[in-house]
């Protein structure tokens, strides 16, 4: 069986450098670093396999809305997954400032739809790797706000962001999420 590694976004070139697509972006990142290609179709989304590390890793990106990631995670974690801890799953979060990052082994939704879908199908028990796209003033409608594209300034902090998430997830491929969150929270 393999680890897998879930990137939380919404399918579609309209979506594609908004703030709710950082997960998309992270793991794109981590496929071009690692030599995968993230095209193969299944699970109601699209994925790749190679190894990195030492270990077989699946890239997942489902290509439901967010609010309805719960069921392709679902299933090709039945396919894929040998135990929840296997499991590491990227989304944005409003809580932390662009260029934060914070994983966790497990927790709430905090307010995520796409966390709250694969909750709602896998309950609370998986790894979580958050990347901060909130910002000190924000606004009253947060969905315009995460479906919108960052600024000139915030994207120097994103690129940063996405480096350190790509160094985060090869710390938990090789020494777990307590190390990982040691060395990144």
């Amino acid at each position: 069986m393999s680890k897998i590694i879930v990137g939380l976004g919404n399918p579609g070139f309209r979506y594609r450098r908004t703030k709710h697509n950082v997960g998309f972006r992270v793991l794109d990142g981590f496929a071009e670093k690692h030599g995968m290609r993230v095209r193969k179709k299944g699970f109601q989304g699209i994925y790749g396999i190679g190894r990195v590390l030492g270990e077989e890793v699946v890239l997942f990106k489902p290509m439901t809305y967010m609010n309805l990631s719960g069921e392709p995670v679902e299933a090709i974690c039945a396919s894929r997954l040998s135990g929840i801890e296997e499991l590491l799953v990227v989304s944005d979060d409003l809580d932390f400032s662009v260029g934060v990052i914070r994983i966790r082994e497990k927790g709430s939704s905090g307010g995520h739809n796409g966390l709250q879908s694969i909750i709602e199908k896998l309950g609370y028990e998986f790894n979580r790797l958050r990347v901060g796209i909130g910002t000190s003033d924000m606004p009253e409608d947060k969905t315009k706000y995460v479906l919108s594209a960052f600024s000139r300034e915030d994207k120097v902090l994103l690129g940063d962001a996405i480096e350190k998430s790509m160094e985060c997830i090869e710390t938990w491929i090789a020494r777990g999420v307590k190390e990982a969150m040691n060395r990144y929270n």
